[in-house]
């Protein structure tokens, strides 16, 4: 526990030690994180030697709290520490990290800048540190005793077919019920006999969550195409029995059958590997539903697992030990799914590893898609990495613009791989202990599938002016209308051809602006008393009122005002989300003859669990409802073969941010959804509304153009020595004082400046700080400090010095966020 004392006395060489990481913030008592020692107790020792990895309590403090073994030994762990003073471990908690999860969680503590308890903690769900579910339960076993001859005849009777009975232990119920058994009568009298012993067995009861077979139309057996043949022959051979350590991107065109892919290669690597397992992730807890189903029905003779943070505690602990114990072999779930505690881990499979979604937003605040590669680098195995917009870094660490239509200026070929024109290196460097540095050949392999399966064609995308749309909707009469009249007109022959369209808009509630009706003669507007940002107006139809307004960053409440506070105007209401979206299509329904049910509107307000998600999705893949509405989240990975049509309502929503990542997001987020549409026998339309139609993000993506626009967007990348063509790191230094902020802001800056100075030459440039675009947080001001260097190292070895002097801590005044994805 820290160099608490000198010792010199005789020690105890019988006595056994742990070093514990606990669950605290505690800041780099030992080399990797949080470690403090802990004597283990000698029952405890009886009871079976305690591993590293293991999950214990250990007092700290006048408290007990969780923690996670890291090390195990004798007095040697003592150093110069007074053995009476080092508290014992209180007691097991049953859980079990197998050993490369926690050295993959020193990685991620070393990486991200957090403590290593937090990072074990992160590991291991709150259901199975609280063992929600576990119970105990009475068994019955077949005992060595031979059956007494004096029987009567239904007795022996019974007593044959338990013998036929799998030698398995089973509850008297189950029994009973395999049996075929009306009553426990003559189960207990085979028990009475000392036929059957009864024993107490652990078990984990889970309720609910459980997925619906077939509601989305089941696995379909398929015939490899071309493209997908070359790809699956070429990845298998790396899936044998040894393993081996590989990164595969996977880009392939919506509709183009990457799913397929991942099943055979799953397939190819259990059958090579009978002990090991794989680990499928996807961004969002909607998509795991139709993923689960499909990956449940390929692999039922081996077990599949589901795992995100939308099932119940119970289930969760179950889907949990599923795992750890080997019975299931395949694991399907959103970001934490990456720490499935898998015996032996033989693939993993990176869905849409674009997605931001994979970036955990709070501590730790690790990249599911960057943690999966370093997890496959310990255990030995493939990862594929699957998308139709993979992100710039994955691109350009496969080496992607190589094998571009298209080449721009910033870089020059040689031998040595690919150099910026300053010398930096041009291809991204994921983590040099992940992928060594460059040495002229691309560190991941690149896997194309140009084509959709079935001889389909990619659909027909369309742009239209919003300023125009506008006008020629003011000429029809129609007031303000989001969905303008091409779209309107496209939405409505669809729907009347029986055929289902979905309706984009990122952006959630009715009105994204409220304020007074006299406009800058008063300047009223209704913000958040907490948060630099105006508040969002939502319907809801269990208030007197109809409506409040809602912050989206604090999540505050309040009602709204009858008039202005200001000047007593009256208040007006604009701007569109998808609550308005949704109460202006429903005369278009009317027209229709359809009622509200044939809508469905997908976004956080509505779906507030993950059986939501389910319902709604599974509703609209019936053909129940025949237009979805949502933001991103009905973007990406569906697949409704019955969509011919997809409306994107307002393509600007993201695209003037101030984000360097803007414009790739804004592609990634059109090209995604635009591929939800004519999945079948149908080529399928999109229109994209926009008042910046000439935008280059948005022309490319219209014209499925992903290589040209990551060539263009990369070389940008380059001339502003931006990422993937630099590392960065983001520390936001937080306050409710905004003196206090700005003082320790400074203070930081003014020592990183000077640290990259005397120690790297000024290798790392900070900027800042400089206030983000919301300056204030639930009452937090606050500050941004980038740093940015040509190499991960160098951005490491900074924030380690600064968190070494106490300048940078896990706590609620600093977030320490290393290779972000928002600027925000």
């Amino acid at each position: 526990m820290g160099r608490l004392s000198l010792f010199s006395g005789s020690l105890d060489a019988s006595r056994r030690y742990a070093l514990v990481a606990v669950e605290r913030g505690i800041e780099r008592v030992g080399e990797d994180g949080a470690e403090l020692l802990y004597e283990i107790p000698g029952a405890m020792e009886a009871e079976g030697a305690l591993e590293v990895g293991e999950r214990v309590e250990v007092p700290l403090g006048k408290k007990k709290v969780g923690g996670v073994v890291v090390g195990v030994g004798g007095t040697e762990l003592l150093g110069d520490l007074d053995p009476l003073k080092v508290r014992v471990i209180a007691k097991r908690s049953g859980a079990m990290l197998p050993g490369p999860l926690v050295e993959l969680a020193k990685w991620i503590a070393g990486y991200y800048v957090c403590p290593l308890g937090m990072v074990l903690g992160t590991m291991v769900p709150s259901a199975v540190k609280r063992e929600i579910g576990r119970r105990e339960e009475v068994v019955l076993v077949r005992s060595d005793v031979a059956a007494p001859e004096k029987m009567t005849a239904p007795v022996r009777a019974l007593w044959e077919k338990v013998v036929a009975l799998p030698a398995v232990p089973m509850t008297p119920i189950a029994m009973k019920i395999e049996l075929g058994e009306s009553t426990l009568r003559g189960i207990n009298k085979l028990v009475k006999l000392g036929l059957l012993r009864e024993e107490m067995r652990e078990v984990i009861r889970s309720r609910g969550n459980a997925v619906q077979e077939q509601a989305f139309g089941g696995d379909k057996s398929v015939t490899l195409s071309d493209e997908q043949n070359a790809v699956v022959n070429g990845i298998v051979p790396e899936l044998g029995p040894v393993g081996k350590f590989g990164v595969h991107l996977l880009y392939g065109v919506t509709g183009s059958g990457k799913t397929e892919v991942y099943l055979r290669l799953i397939r190819a690597m259990l059958a090579q590997r009978p002990d090991a397992s794989a680990i499928v992730l996807v961004p969002e807890i909607a998509l795991t539903p139709q993923a689960s189903e499909r990956f449940s029905q390929r692999f039922a003779d081996l077990g599949v697992a589901v795992l995100h943070s939308g099932l119940s505690a119970s289930r969760r602990h179950s889907e949990w030990a599923r795992v750890a114990s080997g019975e299931a072999r395949v694991v399907v779930g959103a970001r934490s799914a990456v720490f499935a505690p898998v015996p032996m881990l033989g693939l993993v499979v990176v869905d849409e590893e674009h997605d931001t979604s994979y970036k955990q937003d709070q501590l730790p605040r690790y990249h599911a898609r960057d943690v999966a590669i370093k997890r496959a680098q310990i255990e030995g195995c493939a990862v594929v990495l699957g998308s139709a917009t993979p992100s710039l870094e994955s691109w350009a660490n496969a080496g992607g613009e190589r094998h571009s239509p298209q080449r721009h200026g910033g870089t020059e070929k040689s031998g040595e791989g690919e150099k910026s024109k300053d010398g930096g290196d041009a291809i991204h460097e994921h983590d040099h202990s992940v992928v060594g540095r460059e040495t002229g050949r691309s560190k991941y392999r690149l896997w194309k599938l140009t084509k959709r399966v079935g001889g389909g064609e990619l659909p027909r995308i369309k742009i239209v002016d919003m300023y125009q749309e506008r006008q020629e909707a003011r000429q029809l009469g129609l007031r303000d209308p989001s969905v303008l009249p091409t779209l309107r007109r496209a939405l409505l022959a669809t729907l009347k051809e029986g055929s289902q369209a979905i309706l984009l808009l990122n952006r959630r509630g009715f009105a994204t602006y409220v304020g007074c009706a006299g406009g800058a003669t008063c300047g009223w507007v209704l913000g958040c008393e907490r948060c630099d940002a105006r508040m969002i107006l939502h319907r809801d139809a269990s208030l007197k009122s109809g409506e409040l307004v809602r912050c989206h960053h604090c999540l505050s409440e309040c009602v709204v005002p009858r008039v202005c506070p200001n000047c007593s105007r009256g208040l007006v209401r604009l701007g569109a989300g998808t609550q308005r979206v949704e109460e202006e299509l429903q005369p278009l329904l009317e027209e229709l003859s359809m009622g509200p049910e044939a809508l469905i509107r997908v976004d956080r307000d509505t779906m507030r669990t993950a059986r939501d998600y389910f319902e709604a999705l599974a509703t609209f893949a019936s053909g129940r409802a025949r237009l979805m509405l949502g933001t991103q989240m009905i973007a990406k990975g569906l697949d409704f073969p019955g969509v011919r049509l997809v409306g994107v309502v307002n393509a600007d929503t993201g695209l003037n941010l101030p984000d360097f990542r803007a414009g790739e997001r804004t592609f990634q987020l059109i090209s995604q959804v635009s591929g939800r549409a004519g999945r079948a026998d149908s080529r399928g339309a999109v229109i994209i509304q926009t008042m910046e139609p000439q935008n280059p993000a948005i022309v490319l993506a219209s014209e499925h153009a992903f290589e040209r626009f990551a060539s263009t967007e990369l070389a940008a990348r380059r001339q502003f020595g931006l990422p993937p063509a630099s590392r960065m790191a983001r520390v936001v230094c937080r306050d409710e004082k905004q003196s206090a902020v700005r003082t320790r802001s400074v203070a930081l800056a003014e020592w990183l400046r000077a640290w990259s100075s005397r120690h790297v030459g000024g290798g790392v440039k900070v900027r800042g700080p400089s206030e983000p675009p919301v300056t204030r947080i639930a009452d937090q001001f606050r500050l941004g400090i980038e740093l940015v260097a040509a190499r991960a190292g160098l951005v490491q070895e900074a924030l380690r010095a600064a968190r070494n002097e106490g300048l940078v801590k896990s706590d609620a005044k600093t977030a320490v966020d290393v290779d972000p994805v928002s600027l925000m």
